[in-house]
């Protein structure tokens, strides 16, 4: 019986995850079509009605996109599990590889072979059809075909060694498995933390150092004053992939380095580009870089723990559509159904953790407010806005559902009342 109920429990959960998405993004897009004949009054005097109409079609291309892949996504999943698709390929691989640690980690990367090779064509068109359409694409179908071997390559440097010690300590660390790898996951996150800056982004990226001395004295000038150091300030080149800009803190401890789009050089003032900066230091002072790692190892904690539970529950292999051994391992089965399955029930806490990232968004835009005039953030940020077809009228209810970002008209609100 506990495997009737947990069938018809993932069903009901599929269901709903896939009702409920459908139904905030047709939200979304008939919200955004419904306000894109008037600029907000909030942005009628720097934003032009042909930039906000621009924005309400781009949003609206991209949302239904979306929807057309929640639908898919929700087919393979269905497919993988219930249809049996996980128990065929576990068959055929067990057949070719055996049960041992080969066989388990070919099942794996099997699977995330066929969900990338899903992903592949929504990612294509929405790169050469939508961002070329609006006038972001500036990558090349060979950049954007070599980045995706190079994301194979690396994927598989980095994951592969790890999915084994994974799988040994499943099968030779005992019932507390779990807690062994989660110090292995800890350890591999910081170390990529550390890393990415200096070896990882630059396979990706070109990084040179920004040779705008006036702009260096100014970011230098204010990092002193917010007692944050790091080990470089560096211009990547992306307007070779695309048009839209940004600006990030990358590495950890004394690896840290500020990051900045060439593209977001080019479209911003001085003091715009430090107001800008003095956001992304106020997570640093506010410590929320640090507080999300802590709520990420211990959901990372809970998940794994909760991994080990089910890993040892014949309800919970048969009731997604798989048979498991009774000789061999389900190791590499357990992970395979398990990081199929949770992302289904972790889907209803997202607006928890959009609620505090907005929230974060918030605490660093009054810190910037403190370091720099509060009016060079909020004209950053209609320019931002602007440029990056950013829309200014989404739905409230997709918003608090999914936006890390409060909505620009409650950023700028707020920002003014510290002018």
């Amino acid at each position: 019986m506990p495997t009737l109920y947990f069938t018809v429990l993932f069903v009901i959960a599929v269901a709903a995850m896939v009702g409920m998405k459908l139904w905030l993004a047709s939200r979304q897009v008939r919200f955004v079509a419904a306000h894109r004949e008037r600029v907000p009054q909030q942005f009628a005097g720097t934003i032009a009605l042909s930039a906000h109409q621009r924005a309400a079609d781009y949003t609206i291309e991209r949302t239904r996109l979306t929807m057309m892949e929640i639908i898919v996504s929700a087919a393979v999943l269905i497919v993988l599990t219930l249809l049996g698709g996980v128990q065929i390929l576990d068959i055929a691989i067990g057949d070719w590889f055996g049960q041992g640690y080969i066989g388990q980690i070919a099942l794996v990367a099997a699977v995330i072979a066929i969900t990338s090779a899903v992903d592949l064509p929504f990612d294509y068109y929405r790169q050469f059809v939508i961002e070329q359409r609006f006038g972001f694409n500036r990558m090349t179908k060979r950049i954007f075909f070599v980045d995706r071997i190079k994301g194979v390559l690396l994927g598989a440097a980095f994951g592969l060694p790890l999915l084994f010690v994974v799988l040994w300590l499943m099968n030779q660390a005992g019932a507390y498995w779990w807690w062994w790898a989660w110090v292995v996951w800890v350890v591999f996150q910081m170390l990529v933390l550390v890393l990415y800056p200096t070896f990882i982004a630059p396979i990706f990226n070109k990084f040179e150092p920004l040779r705008d001395e006036a702009l260096v004295h100014r970011i230098d000038a204010l990092m002193k004053r917010c007692g944050f150091a790091a080990k470089g300030l560096f211009v990547m080149d992306g307007s070779r992939r695309s048009a839209h800009g940004n600006a990030y803190f990358t590495g950890f401890g004394s690896s840290k380095r500020i990051v900045f789009f060439d593209t977001l050089l080019s479209r911003l003032s001085g003091s715009e580009i430090e107001a800008v900066l003095a956001h992304e230091l106020g997570h640093f002072k506010r410590r929320h870089v640090i507080k999300r790692m802590i709520v990420t190892f211990a959901i990372s904690l809970a998940m794994l723990a909760l991994l080990g539970w089910l890993a040892q529950r014949t309800w919970f292999f048969e009731g997604l559509g798989v048979q498991p051994s009774m000789t061999g391992s389900n190791d590499g089965l357990a992970l395979v159904l398990f990081f199929l399955a949770v992302p289904v029930f972790l889907f209803f806490v997202t607006p928890l953790g959009s609620l505090f990232s907005r929230k974060h968004e918030f605490e660093a835009d009054a810190f910037a407010a403190t370091q720099t005039d509060a009016r060079d953030l909020v004209n950053a940020l209609v320019k931002l806005y602007e440029d990056n077809a950013s829309t200014l009228t989404p739905d409230p209810l997709y918003t608090a559902f999914y936006y890390s970002h409060p909505p620009a008209s409650q950023r700028i609100d707020r920002l003014l009342r510290h002018a």
